[in-house]
């Protein structure tokens, strides 16, 4: 069966409205049986335990329960309405606010999906109240939402570090510089579009100097709580899920703090963690059993003899794989996309030779692969999560109009990146080489 074929059964499966965990185990179990005779699977708990075992694990719950801990706590909205006095001076107003807000709240969360509906949540009322272009608003909560996966920690990185036996820290730094130039993209975006159309900008945000000042406590909460993780982290303090069990303790005590720590918020806060977690290694540990099938079948190597018989340059590789992935996220969930796909193509990119191209480099590159999917209609997660938030209703398509720009800012990051690997390459060069 050749990897076109499976391809094809997997896009079947997940256009049927399959579960993608499920999606994962049948074309594991069909592959086996048909390729392998069924040998495989036996071995699968051997398997799953010898990757349950993996430390760095268990950093994703933590910071999953970060997350949750900050929303139920309060403390995103009080950092949006500070975010606010900041940037709602520059042409189009609170959509700066909601690009800013996604990027502190990722720098502490993790998550691309819980920025977005914890951001989102807070913001939407003011499209209404301040008569925001709709379209444009909601695609920059999706797009700003986007950065959870990017700006450190993040989730999807610990899981590309797993796969590809990365160094975590080094992923983490790699992020900040591509992620605070995609911001600065992004809200550029919004200037342009305001700029051209000046009434999709909404009222003006009336501030003083004296409000700014006042309002800056509640910016640090979440700044405090990147200093804890991050700084643990690069400090030799901590391991990336020491850290992020430092960061869950700071929350409790910020909570405190804030007089949001109680019973009824830490349930909450567990439910929706347990539920979120539970979902994330169902597809993690579905899509380890596949890679092992695949690889075991030699699909791998295949790719990588279709790949070399092209007589492509690197660059030229490189952007194959980039249309590859913009194509395959449009059909697929970002992280069974990355489990499903990351252990076949980064042989390939390793194998290019190229030393610019490096593991940590290709783990950004992805990030933001996975990011434009998020944001790539049919299946983009975070035009659904928006759109889910609406009050009063509306069409789809308005999520999905309003994410075009950005997407498209996206894309000039992720070629800026191909032909500036140094963007991800050069905080981790500094500190570890």
């Amino acid at each position: 069966m050749t990897p076109f074929l499976i391809v094809i059964g997997l896009l079947i499966l997940v256009l049927s409205a399959v579960p993608v965990a499920a999606v994962l185990g049948i074309l594991s179990f069909v592959l086996d049986n048909l390729n392998m005779g069924g040998v495989l699977t036996p071995a699968l708990a051997e398997i799953y335990w010898d990757k349950s075992k993996e430390f760095i694990l268990v950093a994703v719950p933590m910071f999953i329960l970060l997350g949750e801990i900050m929303l139920r706590a309060g403390i995103a909205g009080r950092m949006y309405a500070a975010v606010i006095q900041w940037l709602s001076w520059l042409p189009g107003g609170l959509m700066h606010a909601n690009i800013g807000s996604c990027t502190i709240f990722a720098a502490s969360s993790g998550s691309s999906v819980a920025t977005a509906a914890t951001v989102g949540t807070v913001a939407y009322p003011e499209i209404e109240a301040r008569g925001y272009n709709e379209r444009l608003f909601l695609g920059s909560l999706a797009a700003g939402g986007t950065l959870g996966i990017l700006v450190p920690p993040s989730i999807n990185l610990i899981i590309y570090g797993l796969l590809t036996d990365t160094s975590v820290p080094e992923l983490y730094l790699a992020g900040i510089i591509p992620g605070i130039i995609l911001s600065s993209l992004f809200m550029l975006t919004i200037v342009v579009a305001c700029i051209y159309r000046p009434s999709w900008g909404g009222q003006k945000v009336k501030t003083t100097w004296g409000d700014r000042i006042r309002c800056l406590p509640d910016l640090l909460p979440p700044i405090v709580l990147f200093t804890a993780v991050v700084g643990s982290i690069y400090g030799g303090v901590a391991t990336p899920t020491e850290a992020a069990s430092i960061g869950v303790c700071m929350a409790l005590v910020i909570a405190a703090l804030f007089k949001s720590l109680n019973i009824k918020m830490l349930k909450e806060a567990f439910e929706g963690t347990m539920r979120t977690t539970a979902m994330i290694m169902l597809i993690v540990f579905a899509a380890i059993f596949l890679n092992f099938v695949l690889g075991m079948m030699g699909i791998t190597q295949a790719m990588l003899n279709f790949i070399r018989d092209l007589g492509l340059t690197p660059v030229q590789t490189v952007l194959l794989i980039i249309v590859f992935y913009l194509f395959l996220g449009m059909f697929m969930e970002t992280l069974s996309m990355m489990l499903t796909t990351v252990p076949i193509v980064f042989p390939i990119v390793m194998a290019l030779g190229v030393p610019e191209f490096s593991d940590v480099w290709f783990g950004i590159l992805i990030t933001l692969l996975m990011e434009a999917a998020l944001i790539t209609p049919p299946i983009g997660v975070n035009l659904y999560v928006v759109h889910g938030i609406r009050m009063r209703g509306g069409h789809f398509n308005d999520v999905a109009i309003g994410a075009i720009p950005f997407l498209i800012a996206m894309l000039v990051m992720i070629l800026m990146l191909v032909a500036y690997p140094n963007l991800a390459t050069w905080l981790p060069t500094l500190v570890y080489h």
